[in-house]
């Protein structure tokens, strides 16, 4: 389909510059939809557990395209638009469920599992009159499919046939890492989500930025659950694509910094918790990793927080809106005791959490900010230089600027 001229120019710093612009313009938006989502990406769709048996499905969006993740009858997983054939209602309402076929409720319009057109009512007409015409073609008229890869239990789909394979598009460090946390059986223990008043992408810079945790978290700093003198990296893929962060929380040594002597605004270290419980953890696993998160372009997180498991996907809802899907996971072979333990501890995140409460705040006082100011204004994305490329030092913008690498790339701008 044609896309409209580049509507904006980029600074000439680069990727240390972002303008203010693509956070706000409509054409901005509709340029994302085409060339973005429906472009060369993989876009997060659901995990094997949420479809486990022939007939499962659930909902999602691939940008504000609604789609439909679900396992036919062999077992084998597709992805749909959820949009039929006939005259565009959705096809299916409920966000998850099983079915043997999926059937539009409007015209009766039927698709099996693979998104095949199937039967249509009336299509003889009644009684000799009426109907579709004689050579209408019902494999002409089925549901527009995703190409669909699946990683570690992950499913992804992408509209592009120039979209590399999904190994060859995570690499090697970012398979490396989902392969440490979803190479076991998975189970979903709990979902959520949060309706946000600001655009998509401030979403992902902020989950990408190492360093704002231990500046806006009150309860990561004053807990000791995250600071920036525990051991951690933040890497990169090759192409700067796709990033994580991680840190060692037995790791810390605060002498002869900020969080010495209660130096920083936000460090509480008088703070108490009534009940500690919410901190209560064990070892997750052997390289001593106890906080990670962990992007894949262009709009999915993969987090562990202490224990605590789970997928954060953006949905955007225009150009000055976004929903945030979260889904809480555990694996099959969890004792109760530690379900219990990955549920209390998901009272750190969400739109309520200990945490994540301030994310959804301050991405909307960005928002807020910027309307109605200088159309040329650019935001400053300068911590630590200029590069792309991973390293141990987490004061630093890197992996915002591969967020912005990819998003140039992919959008010519």
């Amino acid at each position: 389909m044609p896309i409209d001229p580049v509507p904006l120019q980029w600074p000439e710093q680069g990727v240390t510059r972002v303008p203010y612009r693509v956070y706000e313009d409509p054409a901005i938006h509709a340029r994302e939809q085409a060339l973005l989502f429906r472009g060369p990406t993989w876009n997060y769709l659901g995990l094997d557990c949420e479809i486990p048996r022939p007939g499962d499905y659930k909902l999602n969006f691939v940008g504000e395209t609604p789609v439909i993740l679900c396992r036919d009858e062999n077992g084998e997983v597709h992805a749909m638009v959820n949009r039929c054939a006939h005259r565009g209602a959705l096809v299916c309402i409920d966000k998850r469920g099983n079915r043997e076929q999926l059937t539009c409720v409007y015209h009766n319009w039927s698709y099996n599992l693979r998104g095949d057109l199937t039967s249509v009512a009336f299509k003889r007409g009644v009684r000799g009159s009426g109907g579709m015409p004689a050579d209408f073609d019902n494999a002409r008229h089925g549901l527009e499919r995703l190409r669909v890869a699946s990683f570690q239990g992950i499913h992804f789909g992408t509209f592009s046939d120039a979209t590399p394979s999904i190994e060859q598009y995570l690499g090697p460090v970012m398979s490396a890492y989902l392969k440490r946390a979803y190479g076991r059986p998975m189970k979903v223990i709990g979902a959520h989500s949060q309706y946000l008043k600001n655009n998509w992408k401030l979403v992902m810079e902020n989950v990408r930025d190492p360093y704002h945790a231990s500046i806006l978290h009150l309860f990561f700093g004053s807990f000791g659950l995250s600071r920036q003198t525990m051991k951690g990296e933040a890497l990169l893929d090759d192409t700067g694509w796709h990033h994580l962060v991680y840190t060692k929380r037995g790791t810390d040594d605060i002498r002869g910094t900020e969080y010495e002597g209660n130096k920083l605004p936000n460090m509480k270290s008088h703070l108490k918790l009534n009940d500690p419980k919410i901190l209560e953890e064990w070892p997750e696993f052997p390289d001593g990793i106890t906080n990670m998160v962990q992007t894949v372009f262009p709009a999915v997180t993969f987090q562990q927080i202490s224990n605590c498991l789970g997928v954060r996907h953006i949905v955007p809802r225009g150009p000055h809106e976004c929903e945030w899907f979260w889904t809480l996971l555990g694996y099959e072979d969890d004792e109760p005791w530690q379900t219990k333990i990955r549920a209390r501890q998901a009272n750190l995140i969400g739109p309520a959490g200990f945490i994540s409460l301030e994310d959804g705040a301050v991405t909307n006082f960005v928002q807020r900010g910027i309307q109605g100011g200088n159309p040329d204004a650019l935001a400053v994305v300068e911590m630590g230089g200029s590069h792309t490329t991973s390293g141990e030092d987490r004061v630093t913008e890197a992996t915002i600027r591969g967020f912005w690498k990819g998003y140039r790339e992919v959008m010519g701008l």
